[in-house]
């Protein structure tokens, strides 16, 4: 791992150079001032997407779900734990699948909810179904050791 990391904000989407010591230092963006980590899951659309995947060197886990889906409502509050205890070393997100078809139909979505875990702006794992935090935290984990 290098000594800095580009982290892309959750706010303004600005990428920053942040020093991978202080990572857990609550850095804030240059640009819009905001703190880079917030303990939430990010919402990702068809507009923000890609420049999260491959500009920033933060694993990113992302739940494509839909707001009728039973699963993707009940998984929910354990990915936004599993956000709290993840972050600022690995950035968590939702994209919902109803809003950006275009993204689902990129990654060949075809169950909700679907977790996929990107690294270096290349998919490198994906499970569906709804997992509890516990569980959550544990997969990404033992999928980045793999890598």
């Amino acid at each position: 791992m290098s000594d800095t990391q580009h982290v892309v904000c959750p706010h303004c989407h600005a990428v920053n150079r942040v020093a991978s010591a202080r990572l857990a230092d609550a850095p804030r963006c240059g640009q819009c001032h905001n703190v880079l980590f917030t303990g939430e899951p990010l919402a990702l659309d068809s507009v923000n997407f890609d420049r999260h995947v491959s500009r920033s060197d933060l694993p990113l886990l992302v739940d494509f779900w839909a707001d009728w889906c039973g699963p993707c409502k009940a998984m929910a509050p354990g990915f936004a734990q599993a956000a709290r205890e993840l972050e600022p070393h690995m950035r968590l997100a939702k994209l919902d699948t109803e809003a950006a078809t275009d993204v689902a139909s990129r990654f060949g979505i075809r169950s909700i909810p679907t977790l996929i875990l990107f690294r270096g702006g290349r998919e490198i794992a994906r499970r569906a179904g709804a997992l509890g935090q516990a569980d959550i935290v544990r997969w990404a984990r033992q999928h980045l050791a793999a890598v």
